[in-house]
C-alpha cells in the first residue's frame, strides 16, 4: 500500500454490487496461499458467500472497505483472510491487526473463527480483550506479545490509556458491526482507538446499516474506500402501502385498530395538527398502548427523553406532526401511519420513507376520509403506483395480549461529567449483574445522565442490580424511565390556558 494521505470527504467510494457475483464463486480464484486454501476446504468453506465474493478481491488487493454485512453473512472470513495475509509473523511479534466488536460475545466468536482460519500459518497469536474480565491477566498476555487483538471499544481504550496495548506496528484495523457500536454509544471510543493507529494501514468497516454516524466515520478514517452493498429489493417492494377509507369521526379509533391488527414493534403516527396529536395520544393510552407524543409544547429535556424511549424500543407508538419529527431517523421502524393524508405527495414520500430501511420490510398505512380522495390520486400519480384499498372491517386484533414494547429504558444519574462510558454500563450489566449482551440495547451517555435499553422482562432486576453495585467505584441512582400518562396532556392544557389568558 502507498503512503496514506488525509481522507478526502468529497471522494465518493467505489461501489460494487454483491449481486453481480455468483454465490458459488470458488475461493481458488483468490490470491491465497495453497495452505490457506487447503485449510478453508478442511473447514468446509467450499464457496464464497455474496459478501465474501464481493469484498475479498478488493481487500486482498489492499483497499480500504466499507461493506454492508450482517451476522451470519460470512463477514468474519471476509475481513479475517486479508488481515491474516497482512501479518508478518516471523519478522515481528507485535500487534499488527485489531478488530473492534460491539459486545464481548461477538468478540469471542470472532476470536475463535480467526483462530480456525489462522491454522494454515505457524504460531499466530490471537488475543481477546473484552470487558467483564480482570485487567491483570490481559496485561500479562499483552506483555508476552500478540499478532492479532479482538476486543470491545471500552476495554481496548483502557489498555491504550494504561500503555499495555501498543499499536505502532498495526497494519489492519477492522470495525465489525459499526452501526451496533454506534447504537451502544461507542462513537468516542471508536474515534479514540482509530487515532492511536498508524495512518498507513488498511481499514475495513462492516455494518448492517449505513446511518450518518457510520458515514462520518468512513470519511474520517478510511482512505479512498471501496464500497460493497448487498443488493436490496427496491424500496417499493419493501414498503407495503395500504389505504383505508374512514369517516372523520372514526379516524382515531381506526389508528388503534391498525395497531392491534398489524402489531408493529415501533410505529410512527403522523398527524397534520398538534390538536390531533393530543387527541390521538389520549385515545391510544386509553386503549393500553405505550404511546408518546412529540410536539412543540414539550420542553427540550422531555423531547430528548421521548426520542430516547422511542429509539430504544421502549415505546410502541410515537405520535408526531411533520414539523416535530423533522430530522428524526429511527432504525427498525416497522410501520408509518398517516392519520391524515397530507396534501403534499413529497411529504407523503418523506413520511413513509422512514420505514423499510436497510433490509427490513415496513408498512405504510393511510387513513383517508371521502374528502381526501383527490390527495390519494396525486400520491399515486407521483409514485406511479396502483392504490391498494382495504376495508376497515378486515382489521381484527392479532393477539389477546396488549401490544408491549420489547425494551425498557433505565436512567442512570451520572454521565460524561462523571466519566461514565458506555463500556462501564455494558460491563456492569454483563459482568456482576449477570445479564447477556443480547438483553442490552442502545446506550446513550449525556452530560449528566446515562440511558440504557434492556429487555423489558429484566428491567426491574437490572435496575436493582445496578443500584446495588458500583460504577466507576461509586454507587449510582437508577430508575426506569417513564413519562406519566397525564404529563403531556396536562402540560398541553396549561399551555393552551396560558395562550387564552394573554391580552390581545
Amino acid at each position: 500500500m502507498s503512503q496514506r494521505t488525509p481522507p478526502n470527504p468529497a471522494a465518493a467510494p467505489h461501489k460494487a454490487d454483491a449481486a453481480d457475483t455468483p454465490p458459488g464463486t470458488s475461493f481458488d480464484r483468490l490470491p491465497l496461499a495453497p495452505a490457506v486454501l487447503e485449510n478453508l476446504r478442511q473447514l468446509g468453506y467450499l464457496s464464497m458467500t455474496p459478501i465474501q465474493a464481493a469484498s475479498l478481491p478488493l481487500t486482498l488487493a489492499g483497499h480500504d472497505l466499507i461493506a454492508q454485512a450482517k451476522t451470519g453473512s460470512g463477514k468474519t472470513a471476509a475481513f479475517a483472510l486479508p488481515l491474516l495475509r497482512n501479518l508478518h509473523v516471523r519478522r515481528r511479534f507485535d500487534v499488527q491487526a485489531l478488530v473492534l466488536c460491539p459486545t464481548r460475545e461477538l468478540a469471542e466468536q470472532v476470536t475463535q473463527e480467526i483462530r480456525r482460519l489462522a491454522r494454515a500459518a505457524d504460531n499466530v497469536k490471537i488475543l481477546s480483550l473484552v470487558g467483564g474480565s480482570t485487567m491483570r491477566p490481559q496485561m500479562t498476555s499483552l506483555e508476552h506479545g500478540a499478532h492479532i487483538v479482538v476486543g470491545t471499544p471500552g476495554r481496548i481504550m483502557d489498555h491504550l490509556q494504561r500503555g499495555s496495548l501498543k499499536l505502532d506496528a498495526l497494519n489492519t484495523l477492522v470495525f465489525d458491526e459499526a452501526d451496533r457500536m454506534l447504537d451502544m454509544g461507542f462513537h468516542d471510543d471508536m474515534v479514540h482507538v482509530a487515532r492511536h493507529c498508524p495512518k498507513k494501514r488498511q481499514t475495513l468497516m462492516f455494518s448492517a446499516t449505513f446511518p450518518e454516524g457510520v458515514t462520518r466515520l468512513t470519511r474520517q478514517f478510511l482512505h479512498h474506500p471501496k464500497e460493497v452493498r448487498l443488493a436490496e429489493r427496491h424500496q417499493a417492494d419493501k414498503i407495503r402501502q395500504r389505504f383505508y377509507e374512514v369517516a372523520p369521526d372514526q379516524r382515531l379509533e381506526a389508528v388503534a385498530r391498525l395497531l392491534d391488527h398489524y402489531r408493529p414493534v415501533s410505529a410512527l403516527a403522523f398527524c397534520n395538527t398538534r390538536q390531533q396529536c393530543r387527541d390521538l395520544l389520549k385515545v391510544l393510552r386509553a386503549r393500553g398502548f405505550h404511546a408518546l407524543a412529540l410536539h412543540g409544547e414539550l420542553e427540550q429535556r422531555e423531547r430528548d427523553q421521548v426520542l430516547i424511549l422511542f429509539a430504544n424500543r421502549s415505546c410502541s407508538v410515537l405520535v408526531a406532526t411533520d414539523v416535530a419529527a423533522r430530522g428524526l431517523d429511527i432504525a427498525q421502524l416497522e410501520a408509518v401511519i398517516n392519520v391524515d393524508v397530507t396534501p403534499d405527495p413529497e411529504v407523503y414520500i418523506h413520511r413513509i420513507g422512514r420505514t423499510g430501511r436497510a433490509d427490513q420490510d415496513g408498512w405504510a398505512l393511510s387513513l383517508v376520509s371521502p374528502s381526501q380522495m383527490r390527495r390519494v390520486d396525486d400520491i399515486a400519480e407521483a409514485l406511479g403506483i396502483e392504490v391498494a384499498w382495504h376495508p376497515l372491517a378486515e382489521l381484527s386484533p392479532a393477539g389477546k395480549q396488549p401490544l408491549l414494547p420489547p425494551m425498557a429504558t433505565l436512567q442512570i444519574l451520572g454521565g460524561r461529567k462523571d466519566k461514565i462510558r458506555p463500556g462501564d454500563v455494558l460491563g456492569a450489566l454483563t459482568g456482576e449483574a449477570g445479564f447477556s449482551a443480547a438483553q442490552v440495547g442502545k446506550i446513550q451517555v449525556t452530560e449528566t445522565a446515562t440511558y440504557v435499553a434492556v429487555a423489558r422482562d429484566i428491567a426491574r432486576e437490572a435496575q436493582r442490580r445496578l443500584a446495588a453495585g458500583k460504577m466507576k467505584g461509586k454507587t449510582v441512582k437508577v430508575r426506569i424511565l417513564e413519562i406519566p400518562d397525564e404529563a403531556q396532556a396536562d402540560r398541553a392544557s396549561r399551555a393552551n390556558a396560558s395562550i387564552k389568558r394573554r391580552p390581545k
